[in-house]
């Protein structure tokens, strides 16, 4: 134990209190991105493989966090900018995962009405049970976001996060938590503006399915009616898709700006 501690005391004596200190108040608001953002919180990462890619992302943004800042060294004190790290790291992580909770949710709104919500299975992304389009729209958010470099635009926006608020500074919590709940508000509008064209087509097929029972009675329109739906949910989500795909690119850009912009109300 006494070895231990002389060892602890010597790597704190040669690195120096404070810089051990600006390193672990860096690592507080980056963990927060490798747990709640997406792609850095993808259950096909080895927990192990995300805390050395965050320790190295602490790493090569402490220079920029550290320059300039007074930092304490007593426990309270470091206790308490841990906490503040840890929360402002939350914060931009929550408003830039939007984007990614309104296409899954668009996904499984689909999934109910086409059809596809009786059979479920594993997402490969979230790991959470899903249906089918669901886990095609999650896949297709996942491909275009590696594409367009949104992973770089994840990195750059948390460097500017320390522009924003600095490490010794106290942002107004308060505010910035009333930017992320109105920025979680947009959730359900975003799901209906990505899943509008599939919706209506859907809705159009049930009307026309509707006029069709009244005229012939005869017909059984639940058999008929039901592959039908399905034929055209699939048609027009192929259709579709490359659009969602320019939304998707636009809203991550908005999400950053967002996570920025609320942060900077504190």
């Amino acid at each position: 134990m006494n070895a231990t501690q002389t060892t602890a005391n010597q790597l704190l004596a040669a690195l120096g209190v404070r810089n051990v200190v600006g390193f672990f108040l860096v690592l507080a608001r980056v963990s927060p991105l490798f747990l709640v953002a997406p792609m850095f919180n993808s259950r096909q990462v080895p927990a192990r493989a995300r805390t050395i890619v965050a320790l190295a992302f602490a790493l090569g943004l402490y220079p920029l966090a550290v320059a300039g800042q007074t930092l304490p060294t007593e426990a309270f004190a470091i206790v308490g900018l841990i906490v503040k790290e840890m929360l402002v790291g939350l914060a931009f992580a929550l408003c830039v995962s939007v984007m990614f909770a309104a296409v899954d949710a668009a996904g499984t709104l689909l999934d109910f009405m086409v059809g596809f919500a009786f059979g479920g299975s594993l997402d490969p992304i979230t790991g959470n049970q899903s249906a089918v389009l669901a886990r095609v729209y999650s896949l297709v958010a996942v491909a275009i976001f590696i594409a367009i470099n949104g992973d770089a635009w994840l990195i750059q926006g948390m460097s500017r996060t320390f522009d924003i608020v600095p490490l010794s500074a106290s942002p107004d919590f308060a505010s910035i938590s009333q930017g992320v709940v109105a920025v979680f508000t947009t959730i359900f509008a975003s799901a209906l503006a990505v899943a509008a064209p599939v919706l209506i087509a859907c809705v159009l097929t049930d009307v026309a399915f509707g006029l069709v029972s009244r005229v012939v009675p005869q017909m059984n329109v639940f058999a008929v009616g039901f592959p039908v739906k399905v034929i055209v949910g699939l048609v027009v989500v192929a259709a579709s898709l490359p659009f969602v795909g320019g939304w998707i690119s636009d809203q991550l850009q908005l999400s950053v700006g967002e996570a920025l912009q609320t942060l900077r109300m504190g």
